[in-house]
């Protein structure tokens, strides 16, 4: 019965599917953090709600990211290695996409440890990790968009497309923002 799992397609229908997903809990995680530094609250959304809500997603989205990887590797149709998921253009299937996707993974888990140890760090060197999430974001979309087999289907260029006009307008929307409040702090 296992065998015919590791063989068969539900592993690769696996795969795909937890990339969709992952995509838009991370843009969703990218976004209430974005909205979460903001300086903005309201007795029905306290600023803490964001926060915790970005936390849960961001928790989500990898627990996603793990399933997303070991449904790669343990899939018998492609070689993918364990230390693929770790170590960036180690592999031989897709070289450059796929170390671009563990070069996404590895940014994420450095946010992912240094957040867990946030009260022991120094915060300007947190925050400076923690804004490597960008970079991850970014290049996990663009490893999707070069890998993922339903990439330049409709409903996939709809997802990335959307996904990154979501986090471009809302990046904006931060950056006018910060402006504003760096000149009431004048």
């Amino acid at each position: 019965m296992l065998t015919g799992l590791l063989d068969g397609p539900v592993l690769w229908y696996a795969n795909r599917a937890t990339g969709v997903v992952l995509v838009v809990l991370f843009t969703l995680a990218v976004v209430l953090g974005m909205l979460s530094t903001a300086r903005t609250t309201s007795v029905r959304w306290p600023r803490f709600a964001t926060q915790s809500l970005h936390r849960n997603v961001s928790l989500l989205a990898g627990l996603m990211l793990f399933l997303h990887i070991t449904s790669a590797v343990v899939d018998t149709y492609v070689d993918i290695r364990w230390y693929e998921g770790l170590v960036p253009f180690a592999g031989s299937y897709e070289t450059i996409w796929l170390g671009i996707g563990t070069v996404s993974c590895d940014l994420t888990l450095a946010i992912v440890l240094t957040s867990l140890v946030r009260q022991r760090m120094n915060l300007r060197h947190w925050r400076f990790i923690h804004l490597l999430s960008y970079p991850a974001w970014a290049v996990g979309v663009v490893h999707g968009v070069g890998i993922g087999t339903d990439s330049f289907t409709t409903w996939g260029l709809a997802v990335s497309g959307g996904c990154t006009a979501l986090v471009v307008a809302v990046g904006i929307a931060r950056m006018v923002t910060l402006v504003h409040e760096r000149r009431l702090a004048i």
